[in-house]
């Protein structure tokens, strides 16, 4: 495969349309003298090569003869740039055709499209972020909420990078202890040593289990809260939704059966992202559309992070309601007790009492729009343990990261075994050494061509 490594690459990095500004990059090691075969400043003397780093530059953009738009060009030197190589950024005026033209003009002139991803791709094989930075790069781009937006900063600024390189550290010393014992007996002596590996060893596979742990909500943090509406026909379902949609995505009446299929909704509480589905009301029915609806609520209850079970308040629970709690079992739920704005018939103390406390129980009005914020902090407190500290805790969210936990996890649960069962020294280190690769992939330094191009492969073009 030819080695494209050295070109200079350039891409629109903002999206197109019709902006204020476009911005369109240039990256490698001719990029500087793009910049000059492009570019005319009002005065016609000055040149993008000759200009100090982190500066801009007020000019014009020439096809030749033809102006092709008024820019600020930014000069980025090698080694203070994103991707460490020469780095020019043209802010050209925004719209699809402005900022195209702009970009033609470049590769007329001494560069290539860039690939998706590869101006990171280069950030990362140019050693300036591990891979582990390098994913959480597009997890920024594409955040849907300030946790995803803050747990995604925080591991650009390596905070993953840095746990996962201390514990390979750790394990390397055992490693390299353990080899040059048997190398030189004589100075290292391996006398009582596998009852301190085995403490270590719990130490690392306890902070392997806390990162592994967090994959879930790190999925959520990430992706959404996967949460069914569940109850009868009637309870107010389809009125919770349009509550937290803010707007009237489903259809209410007062004729019980209304919603019939699944409605789904991406919605955004405090910061929280739930990916809502509202199902058809739970009761037996002789209707055969709406068994097909129940049938489904109850697919989609099963696959669900978080059910909500609306109930009545104005009326008293029956075998409906009764079943469905007991579907509730086991499951992250919380019950919304609606309709409080009615004469209440049930009670939050009676449910409590009914369900011995499994489930937190808030009273809402959907109609009259109280008791959301109580719902806000227990779906927090639920899901998120309370506040997030994004300086402390690391969430991991790609399912890659996870995978490589779970297989270093396994190598140094075999090192405890081969402790705890008196093998040779020799043994230990085979594991250790798998389990010190496979957290190395995490960060990029035991990782092929082709899982490379595959990462950044997903991202956009530009970045």
């Amino acid at each position: 495969m030819e080695d494209r490594s050295e070109d200079t690459i350039a891409a629109i990095s903002t999206a197109l349309g019709g902006s204020g500004i476009g911005i369109v990059r240039v990256s490698g090691e001719n990029a500087l003298l793009v910049g000059d075969r492009i570019f005319a400043s009002p005065g016609g003397k000055k040149k993008i090569s000759k200009q100090p780093s982190h500066t801009i530059h007020y000019g014009y953009i020439h096809d030749a003869d033809l102006t092709v738009d008024e820019v600020l060009v930014s000069v980025f030197r090698a080694p203070k740039s994103f991707t460490t190589e020469d780095t020019i950024e043209i802010n050209c005026h925004g719209g699809i055709y402005a900022t195209r033209r702009v970009l033609e003009t470049v590769l007329k002139n001494g560069a290539r499209p860039a690939e998706p991803g590869e101006f990171t791709k280069r950030a990362f094989l140019n050693g300036r972020v591990d891979l582990s930075q390098a994913e959480s790069v597009i997890d920024v781009i594409q955040a849907k909420n300030e946790y995803a937006l803050q747990n995604s900063l925080s591991q650009l600024k390596g905070s993953l990078g840095r746990e996962v390189s201390g514990l390979r550290e750790r394990i390397l010393y055992h490693s390299a202890f353990i080899e040059s014992a048997l190398d030189d007996p004589e100075h290292y002596s391996l006398d009582g040593y596998p009852q301190k590996l085995l403490s270590e060893i719990e130490e690392l596979l306890s902070v392997i289990k806390k990162l592994i742990a967090s994959a879930d909500n790190g999925r959520m943090i990430k992706e959404g809260i996967q949460t069914v509406i569940l109850g009868k026909p009637n309870a107010g379902k389809s009125s919770l939704l349009n509550v937290l949609a803010g707007e009237e995505r489903a259809i209410v009446t007062d004729i019980a059966g209304t919603t019939r299929d699944t409605l789904e909704e991406t919605i955004s509480l405090g910061g929280i992202t739930l990916n809502v589905i509202d199902t058809a009301g739970i009761r037996e029915t002789d209707d055969y559309i709406e068994q097909i609806g129940v049938s489904k609520a109850w697919q989609k209850a099963e696959a669900a992070d978080l059910i909500l079970y609306v109930a009545d308040s104005s009326t008293l629970p029956d075998e409906n309601d009764k079943n469905i709690l007991k579907q509730l079992d086991g499951r992250n739920s919380i019950i919304l007790l609606n309709k409080t704005d009615l004469t209440q018939v049930t009670t939050a103390d009676m449910i409590r009492r009914a369900t011995e406390n499994r489930f937190p129980v808030i009273e809402i009005s959907a109609k009259e729009q109280t008791g959301m914020d109580v719902f806000e902090q227990v779906l927090r407190e639920m899901f998120y343990q309370g506040d997030l500290s994004f300086n402390d805790e690391i969430y991991i969210t790609s399912a890659r990261q996870k995978s490589e936990l779970i297989q270093a996890r396994e190598s140094l649960q075999k090192v405890r075994e081969s402790i705890e069962f008196d093998m040779p020294e020799d043994f230990f280190t085979i594991d250790l050494m798998d389990a010190y690769t496979a957290l190395g992939r995490i960060i990029g330094k035991e990782v092929g061509e082709d899982l490379v191009d595959e990462i950044f492969g997903r991202f956009c073009m530009g970045k």
